[in-house]
């Protein structure tokens, strides 16, 4: 049987669940998901294999008007996933509706390579009603003419079988580009930063949880067959490392033993986690930070 291999990428503004639908799609938690928008600063590749069909999703950070260096290179990144995709999926929400940033998005896309394939995604189906939908979906086709609409909920899992089938369906012949047990193309290291970033995005608000980053510092297999993970995280203020660590420290433990539960299950053995928080003011505009999370560093930011 002839081998099938492509490349997915999901697009959308931030917050509409692109990171949500990967994890679902591919059964496997990757990508990490918070209630907050541009959760998402990094591309994360997840593989499923199916039969003789190796679909590779691309996860990339919401498409939004940047104002800040680190914006940018988000920004940057989530188009630069685009660019070689063998099929977009732009996903809307339900409850929303066509936004203004779609509204753009669709725009942009139908400049940068008209000869791409592109299907639509509703997500959040749980938020709307029948009625609306249907009326959703002859405006999404109104505005762009897609290959398919699909109606799906990712937390719930309504409607991922039909897609993902229909993409399995859809892939071009190739030789696999992964390894048949391989799920992500993220180093383990920079897969559990992102482990505790997201327990920190969940536990702070406000600004704090956009102006720090997290960083492993080393990675270390225990004879016992455990691993000792220490992390560095940078935050940009100094009332900041205080909000983090909270009274006592009980924040930042808090934040540790999440993530470790987390990090735990995800490797399927016993994790050690080690946490410190370091105040680097200017870890926005250094170049070190931005190759750590894996994101192409502007020398300006517009």
């Amino acid at each position: 049987m002839t081998s099938k291999a492509g490349f997915v990428a999901l697009i959308g503004e931030p917050n509409v669940g692109k990171s949500a639908l990967m994890n679902r799609l591919i059964g496997s938690k990757i990508s990490i998901v918070t209630h907050k928008v541009q959760t998402t600063r990094v591309r994360v590749r997840g593989v499923i294999n199916r039969r003789n069909t190796q679909v590779v999703f691309v996860d990339t950070p919401g498409i939004f008007a940047p104002r800040r260096r680190l914006d940018h290179a988000m920004v940057t990144a989530a188009w630069s996933s685009v660019k070689d995709a063998d099929m977009i999926l732009v996903l809307y929400e339900a409850h929303r509706g066509i936004t203004p940033g779609i509204e753009q998005i669709i725009s942009s896309l139908k400049t940068r390579n008209p000869s791409q394939r592109l299907a639509a995604v509703v997500n959040k189906i749980d938020r709307a009603k029948p009625k609306s939908l249907l009326q959703l979906a002859a405006q999404i086709n109104s505005q762009f003419n897609f290959e398919h609409t699909f109606f799906v909920s990712a937390t719930k899992g309504d409607g991922v079988a039909d897609l993902l089938d229909w993409l399995t369906d859809e892939m071009p012949e190739n030789p696999w580009f992964f390894d048949h047990d391989q799920v992500s193309d993220l180093p383990l290291r920079l897969l559990a930063a992102e482990r505790t970033r997201e327990k920190l995005m969940i536990r702070l608000h406000q600004e704090i949880p956009y102006q720090l980053t997290v960083e492993g510092e080393t990675w270390e297999e225990q004879s016992d067959g455990s691993v000792r993970i220490s992390q560095i995280i940078y935050v940009n203020r100094k009332g900041h490392k205080g909000l983090v660590l909270g009274n006592c420290g009980a924040t930042i433990k808090a934040i540790g033993t999440a993530a470790r539960i987390d990090l735990e299950h995800f490797l399927e053995r016993r994790v050690h986690l080690f946490l410190r928080v370091k105040v680097r003011p200017g870890w926005l505009n250094e170049r070190e930070r931005y190759a750590e999370i894996g994101l192409e560093f502007q020398d300006k930011s517009s």
